[in-house]
């Protein structure tokens, strides 16, 4: 790899030129066109004292990529609300998106960067940005590219573009991309089953705002998956249609329990976790057997279903199951909707098949109210071409470590250390690299066991776009831009390797750009080529790059999601049921579930999630376990007990929640909590469910199967009351009056 010969001394000089491009990349638009926000010492311009200014940007909490209006009162950002005009979520923001500024805000975010003594320390020193690029530099250069890895989670795509094109032009291998949040929403198993069935390789998105009958199988979409936002307004639509003179959308949920998404339906089906595939099945024999099924094409894959012995396995009557496919056969436009955790075990491709079958049974595929393949993301450049990583792929990445065949890691900010499976042995791995450096905000389970940290920008501080892959009928590229001057001595992550670039012959051939304004300026030129007509003008670039901020992004004036043509040719369904580890040691099903507020543990750090109530059990800043009644009864255990919660493959501590509304056999625990480090709101606070998942995969789409381990709950002879928005009575009266199904 060539470095034109530069010398240490002459790229430390050279930082100056990044100093500059940071300036320039800080700052921001307004609305009325100017080139740079004023610094939040003094307010912008054009702004009357006193007087707010709004900015479009867009939402980085997770991968949903909502517009979002941020208003900045004399340059610090105040508030933030959905951009009405955005496809995506309409103007309406989650509580994920409004705690964005206490990502910004937060006292415990990295102010400048740092190095460590020595790994696990915590003892780190403080570094100028000079000294801190210099080592990236040298580490980088002196490396031999074969043995440079880079692990990242969640990244804009614009950020990715530039890391690929760079890891590429040094001839290092491409990064290696891994979110649990993607795990937890059965992402590759949903874009799996779709090219199976479809031939193609996108995500589905759902009419849900148009369909009359909707079948959820275990669906979180009006939680955390996919995009909950996009969802929850679409529900309200088929809910509001009687108001408009229309009949009321009428859902039935299957779940373990009875979660956000299963709350608001007509009626719950509590059954046994992993049996969501049997169901469908059933539902599928049923239609036909009815003659109610409007496309019979797949018949061969009912062959061997016999619906008394599922009826049987999953506890639901033979006539419930015959009115819930008449209800469903006979609707004008029913819609089957399978959610994470029917991906999450190791039948996980056959059950997702299943429930996706009942909407071709049904011929709702492109029509209003049924099923239709996102727009093709993969359109004019703009869209990186690494792919989100399978379990094996990062597997093979930890082994190389383990094997002493990487030198250098570099790490985006995501957390591997705390986010993916004890079985892998990621952080015994990291101890066989030479050096590990990461671009957190924080000091994170995995910063701690890092040499260098490089704080980068936060999102509302930094540049960017996305390619949105769902959520949404139109093609869609969302723009970030910085909405207030830096807060602290960070950088932009995009202009840190656009800078490294210019320093190497190769990478500089492929990156010319000096900054990231030059390289978003550069995507607008990327949209003119796509020659497809949007929310405004591409014709002139330089009103283009102005609207593209003002608008949030960039879609096309009409929807471009695409119908699916079913090309796959049926078989006999096999291996749709889950398999669970832990035998008869182990008697209770382990549910494991993103929590509303932290997800995977990455809002775990801000006090607004960590405040807000579960919906379910109004719990808050700890770790629960939910237990049916009538099974703590069993176990000895009641109310605010602590028990330890037992799988094959480790043990956390938990505070026991007496809950009525989930399956006997079926104990269930919140994603979110557990961290070791990670700022004072998150370290030292209840338990990470991670630790009790194995590192089984999900056949064909080999990704997480986090559905697939039993556990044992052994009485700790402690009480410790669980913070809670309300006490349980409302609870215990549910006991008395039942729940809806």
């Amino acid at each position: 790899m060539s470095n034109k010969g530069i010398t240490r001394r002459q790229f430390l000089q050279g930082t100056a030129a990044l100093g500059a491009a940071v300036v320039a990349s800080g700052c921001t638009i307004n609305l009325k066109g100017s080139e740079y926000l004023e610094p939040y010492v003094r307010a912008p311009e054009h702004a009357l004292p006193g007087e707010s200014v709004w900015y479009a940007t867009t939402c980085r909490q997770c991968p949903a990529a909502c517009g979002l209006l941020v208003r900045v009162h004399q340059g610090r950002a105040k508030k933030i609300e959905g951009n009405p005009l955005h496809p995506v979520n309409e103007g309406k923001v989650c509580a994920r998106g409004q705690a964005s500024l206490q990502v910004l805000y937060n006292p415990d975010r990295l102010r400048w960067p740092v190095k460590q003594r020595a790994r696990g320390s915590r003892d780190f020193t403080g570094l100028h940005w000079n000294e801190a690029l210099n080592a990236l530099f040298e580490k980088i250069t002196a490396t031999d590219p074969q043995r440079i890895a880079f692990l990242g989670g969640e990244m804009p795509d614009s950020l990715l573009w530039i890391v690929e094109k760079f890891l590429a032009a040094i001839g290092a291998p491409p990064p290696v991309l891994y979110s649990t949040h993607y795990a937890w929403e059965g992402r590759r198993v949903l874009r799996a089953v779709n090219r199976t069935l479809f031939g193609k390789d996108r995500l589905p998105v759902y009419d849900l705002a148009n369909a009359d009958v909707v079948f959820s199988f275990g669906g979180g979409f009006l939680s955390t998956e996919l995009s909950p936002v996009h969802y929850n307004r679409a529900f309200g639509r088929m809910r509001g249609r009687q108001d408009r003179g229309g009949p009321r959308g009428v859902v039935v949920h299957f779940e373990a329990r009875l979660s956000q998404t299963g709350a608001p339906a007509d009626r719950w089906i509590p059954i046994l976790a992993g049996t969501e595939g049997l169901i469908a099945l059933a539902l599928g024999r049923l239609l036909l057997d009815m003659g109610l099924a409007r496309n019979p094409a797949v018949r061969p894959f009912y062959a061997g279903v016999n619906v008394d012995e599922i009826a049987e396995l999953v506890e639901v009557e033979v006539g419930r199951l015959v009115d819930l496919a008449k209800l469903f056969g006979e609707a004008e436009r029913p819609l089957a909707i399978p959610g994470g955790v029917v991906a999450a075990h190791t039948g996980g491709f056959n059950a997702v098949l299943a429930v996706q079958l009942l909407n071709v049974l049904m011929d709702n595929l492109g029509q209003e109210g049924g099923l239709w393949l996102a727009p093709n993301p993969q359109v004019g450049g703009l869209k990186p071409e690494t792919e989100p990583a399978s379990l094996s792929e990062v597997q093979a990445l930890v082994d190389r470590m383990k094997a002493g065949e990487v030198d250098l890691l570099l790490i985006d900010g995501s957390n591997p250390a705390y986010s993916l499976p004890a079985t892998l042995g990621f952080p015994e791995a990291l101890a066989q690299v030479d050096t590990v450096i990461t671009f957190s905000h924080f000091v994170d389970e995995t910063a701690v066991l890092a040499d260098y940290v490089l704080p980068v920008h936060t999102p509302l501080e930094s540049w960017g776009y996305q390619v949105v892959d769902n959520g949404t009928d139109r093609l869609t590229i969302a723009c970030q831009q910085p909405v207030v001057q830096p807060y602290f001595d960070t950088r932009d992550m995009g202009d840190i390797f656009l800078f490294l670039a210019q320093a190497i012959d190769a990478a500089r051939e492929v990156l010319p750009w000096q900054n990231m304004i030059e390289f978003m300026k550069s995507r607008v030129a990327v949209l003119q080529q796509l020659g497809m007509e949007g929310n405004f003008p591409l014709d002139n670039e330089a009103d283009a790059w102005v609207a593209w901020r003002q608008f949030g992004g960039w879609w096309t004036a009409e929807p471009t999601w695409e119908a699916p043509q079913l090309v796959w040719q049926p078989s006999q369904a096999t291996g749709v049921t889950a398999e669970f580890e832990g035998g008869t040691e182990y008697p209770l099903l382990f549910y494991p579930y993103e929590s509303i507020a932290l997800t995977d543990g990455r809002g775990a750090n801000a006090p607004w999630l960590q405040e807000l109530a579960d919906p379910m059990t109004t719990g808050m800043w700890r770790t629960w376990i939910e237990i049916n009644p009538e099974t703590a009864k069993e176990l000895g255990v009641k109310h605010d007990e602590v028990v330890k919660v037992i799988s094959p493959y480790g043990e956390v501590e938990a505070i026991v929640y007496e809950y009525p509304a989930i399956h006997p056999h079926v104990v269930a625990m919140p994603l979110g909590q557990g961290h070791t480090d990670y700022g004072r709101y998150a370290a030292q606070r209840g338990a990470n469910p991670l630790r009790l998942v194995g590192s089984k995969t999900v056949p064909t789409a080999d990704d997480l199967a986090w559905l697939s381990v039993r556990v044992k709950i052994v009485p700790t002879g402690r009480k410790q009351k669980l913070p809670r928005l309300e006490s349980t009575v409302g609870v215990d009266r549910a006991r008395e009056i039942g729940f809806p199904g």
